[in-house]
């Protein structure tokens, strides 16, 4: 029983249910109207009843049968008698008070004031009730108010609010984020050049002396954080060497020389592993994606990957495979292969790469990575995968499927819990954005090499950043080479 309503309030709910039940055996009313097509209402008696006594809406509404218009919560005409159609019609235009146990109805012809109305037991002071004793329109009206306001109290005490869960943000510290960047790019040569005198010198057995492997990786990574043209860029290389970052300052087809050499490739990903390990008592958590770097200044990756496929056919692409931490956006492994490679290819490189210097606790990518291979590379980095399932995906009957069966459950039954670790997966998106904003979406190199280690010195670019900006709000100090 609902709270606020006694067993007669229910027994007159009852007994109006009741006499609004469909009334089929013969003779109960003289008044009831046989069904008739909206064309022959036109003529008949009740329709002219119709007119001059309701209002033309609503007695065609009810009084119609085969009208195709119908008001919510009222029987059409064949189960209702003219009584009850009276008694809705002053209840939708009258207001109906109740007075302790007594409604107060107006009279319909606005003569004779109010009648007073009781529904336990069934009275009214009209000439009607008075001469016949049965329901009068004042009684059936009161007793459709009494309905309508006992369903809205029924769905106001029912009704289930929906909590929406607060979105979680996150508030910037501006004045670690301003110190950050008024002191960048003079702690961004530091850093570099900490990072480039770690190389060491190759031995050089014959041949013309060559420049310092370090100043030339310096002079690399520099350049594509100024986001200079090599030739324009020889400025900020002279401020360099005044200020004792480089012992030379080389030449800008040097540089280009540089870029095209097979073996800095190695050195500039020997560079990226150290430069994020000083965060690596910090980030647990980690991303994988991959995004495409255009040599083209046309269009971006996302514009040709998902509105204009062709245009990845017209053009040359890089993609650029990366793990990240989703506290920092630090990159702590990075792999660069052709246009088509597929991206779960990478995933077991990036995850071996990354549990070599860090702490890894659970691992999140999209669904483009979903394997039995992928899922067991992260369980034997003592890992949890949180990777997106397809549409399609069931549990399997192959040999060797008990662990993709155990974390389908597993997601199949918390999906709430899995969705709020894999949407850390966003970070990696985040991580992209910061690079292609930052040192630009495009390579400007011509040869592959060339493209490559430019690819990758916007990623080593990208990790100092990250670890300036960690000095200034995570107070950390950077030592490389330990």
């Amino acid at each position: 029983m609902v709270i606020g309503y006694t067993s007669d309030t229910f027994k007159e709910l009852r007994e109006f249910i009741s006499s609004t039940k469909i009334r089929k055996h013969k003779g109960f009313f003289k008044e009831t109207i046989t069904e008739k097509s909206t064309a022959s209402c036109a003529n008949n008696e009740q329709c002219q009843f119709n007119h001059s006594v309701l209002s033309h809406t609503l007695a065609e509404t009810l009084l119609c049968d085969k009208s195709p218009v119908n008001i919510k919560g009222v029987n059409t005409m064949s189960e209702l008698n003219v009584r009850e159609l009276k008694g809705i019609d002053i209840a939708s235009r009258f207001t109906i008070k109740k007075e302790n146990d007594i409604w107060l109805v107006p009279s319909s012809s606005g003569k004779s004031g109010r009648y007073e109305v009781s529904l336990e037991p069934q009275k009214c002071t009209c000439p009607d009730f008075e001469i016949r004793r049965q329901k009068c329109k004042h009684i059936f009206a009161v007793e459709f108010v009494f309905e309508q306001s006992f369903l809205k109290d029924i769905k106001d005490k029912t009704q289930i609010t929906k909590i929406v869960p607060k979105r979680k943000t996150y508030k910037q510290i501006w004045s670690a984020y301003n110190k950050a960047q008024r002191t960048e790019k003079a702690e961004f040569q530091i850093l570099l050049t900490e990072l480039c005198n770690g190389i060491g010198e190759p031995a050089q057995w014959k041949g013309r002396p060559r420049l310092p492997l370090e100043d030339m990786l310096f002079a690399c990574v520099f350049k594509v954080y100024s986001t200079f043209s090599l030739r324009r860029f020889n400025t900020d290389l002279e401020e360099a060497k005044a200020k004792g970052f480089i012992t030379s300052t080389p030449n800008h087809a040097s540089i280009a020389r540089s870029f095209a050499d097979e073996k800095v490739t190695a050195y500039l990903k020997m560079m990226i592993e150290e430069s994020s390990l000083p965060l690596s008592e910090i980030e647990k958590s980690f991303a994988i994606d991959a995004s495409g770097l255009s040599m083209s200044q046309g269009f971006t990756w996302l514009h040709a990957k998902f509105t204009e496929p062709r245009l990845i056919e017209k053009r040359d692409w890089l993609k650029i495979h990366i793990c990240t931490g989703t506290l920092t956006n630090i990159v702590t492994a990075v792999e660069v292969t052709e246009k088509y490679e597929h991206d779960s290819n990478q995933f077991e490189t990036l995850v071996k790469d990354t549990v070599q210097n860090f702490q890894m606790e659970e691992v999140s990518a999209d669904k483009a990575y979903l394997s039995r291979r992928n899922l067991q590379t992260v369980i034997n980095s003592d890992a949890i995968p949180y990777i997106a399932w397809k549409s399609n995906s069931k549990i399997s009957d192959k040999n060797g499927s008990h662990l993709w069966n155990k974390l389908f459950h597993y997601y199949a039954l918390n999906q709430d819990k899995f969705l709020e670790h894999y949407h850390k997966r966003s970070n990696v998106e985040t991580t992209f954005s910061m690079i292609k904003a930052k040192f630009g979406a495009n390579l400007r190199s011509k040869t592959r090499t060339a493209q490559t280690n430019e690819a990758l010195s916007k990623i080593l670019a990208h990790n100092i950043c990250v670890l300036i900006q960690s000095m200034c709000e995570l107070d950390i100090k950077p030592e490389f080479w330990q």
